[in-house]
């Protein structure tokens, strides 16, 4: 399963960029944002049907 996770500007919480990765990279990607301090969304990247 593969995740979208968005960096949130500090003053008004709007996605500032977004990067999608696969589910054993999201711990990391928190991890980071915890230790800086971060604003991050995280929610399911959308599956294109073929």
């Amino acid at each position: 399963m593969r995740f979208e996770i968005m960096r949130l500007d500090d003053v008004d919480g709007a996605a500032v960029d977004s990067t999608v990765v696969d589910a054993a990279s999201v711990n990391r990607m928190v991890q980071q944002a915890a230790a800086i301090g971060q604003r991050i969304y995280i929610r399911p990247a959308a599956t294109s049907a073929s």
